[in-house]
């Protein structure tokens, strides 16, 4: 399903939308600390999770959303987590979703937002941070 980034929708609420539209039930987790810097910055929970999706069948989900160029560095910063690797031990999931406009056609002029979607396992972090994933798109 491709989805529009009417107006000034940033990743974290594309990704929102797509996953309501999937039926899971989901929350930002992500905060902006006022008090972080000169301006202030986003945290992420555990350091890495943005968004937590509860996804029927599959179960509890931690999602790292991102633009196009940033799927490479937000994988490392996931497998560099201390806390990422706990996560997947008590049972979560872990998935990168980087967003990219591809075309609807081949060959077509119209674009449309589409995610990028990685799982992050217990095995890529016995890989290390700076191996490439060998798994494509979903």
């Amino acid at each position: 399903m491709a989805v529009k980034r009417a107006g000034r929708k940033n990743y974290t609420q594309m990704t929102l939308q797509r996953l309501r539209d999937e039926g899971c039930s989901v929350d930002k987790v992500e905060k902006y600390n006022a008090f972080a810097g000169p301006f202030g910055r986003r945290e992420d929970a555990f350091g890495f999770i943005d968004i937590l999706a509860l996804r029927p069948g599959v179960g509890i989900v931690a999602i790292q959303s991102t633009g196009p160029s940033g799927h490479s560095e937000h994988r490392k910063k996931i497998l560099a987590n201390e806390f990422a690797p706990q996560w997947l031990e008590c049972g979560g999931r872990i998935e990168l979703w980087s967003w990219r406009k591809l075309a609807v056609k081949p060959g077509s002029k119209a674009l449309r937002w589409q995610p990028r979607i990685e799982e992050i396992t217990a095995e890529m972090f016995a890989r290390g941070p700076d191996e490439e994933s060998i798994e494509g798109d979903a």
